[in-house]
């Protein structure tokens, strides 16, 4: 899911040479802050995970997680680690646009940092969202804003790929929102995402059936 020409090779290159993991070993802050929404047995799919920072945390808590990555290094690394911490997570190799969006599948969608995907994938990614959460099922969505392309602290640096909060608003209309912030924040996910950043953030619960 990129603008990359070969986002798989991209994407496995820049793990190899990260200094450590890419995005860090702790999960996004402000999935982190949504942990009460969380319960043990939840079935959770995590959208271009990468290294997994972000299933394993959830994974910890309980959850039937299911995550995906373009990435086979990426993926290998989540599958590694997530042995190494005696957790269960079901990481599998798959762009956006291969993945099967099964109806009504997860209790909760989490989709950080999703911005390498074009336009056109973004709406495609954001109809596979609604269409494989179950009625009342819960999304956490992270991303850039505008204000990014003046900070260059991370993600595309193409204006056409950041979040506007109307945007988001249209994509899911009805749905009901839990939580949102539009921020100038500090950032610290690994070496990828660090320093002054523009941020939108959403949780919304889907309609019921």
């Amino acid at each position: 899911m990129s603008a990359f020409a070969d986002a798989r090779q991209t994407w496995d290159r820049r793990y190899e040479q990260a200094d450590g993991l890419l995005f860090g070993p702790e999960p996004n802050a402000w999935l982190a802050a949504q942990r009460a929404r969380f319960r043990p047995g939840m079935r959770v799919l995590c959208v271009a995970d990468g290294e997994g920072r972000n299933a394993l945390w959830l994974a910890g808590l309980g959850c039937e997680v299911v995550s995906f990555d373009i990435s086979p290094v990426g993926v290998a690394r989540a599958n590694a680690l997530a042995g190494q911490r005696g957790l269960s997570i079901d990481a599998r190799v798959a762009g956006a646009a291969e993945w099967e969006w099964t109806h009504a599948a997860f209790d909760a969608v989490v989709a950080i940092f999703i911005q390498f995907a074009p336009p056109e994938l973004r709406e495609r990614i954001f109809r596979g969202i609604a269409r494989t959460l179950r009625p009342g099922g819960l999304l956490v969505i992270e991303g850039y804003g505008l204000r990014q392309l003046s900070y260059r602290t991370g993600g595309p640096g193409i204006a056409a790929h950041l979040y506007r909060m109307p945007m988001l608003l249209q994509a899911f209309p009805g749905w009901r929102i839990e939580a949102a912030r539009d921020v100038d924040t500090e950032l610290a996910e690994g070496t990828a995402h660090h320093g002054r950043s523009h941020v939108l953030s959403m949780v919304l619960t889907a309609p019921p059936a």
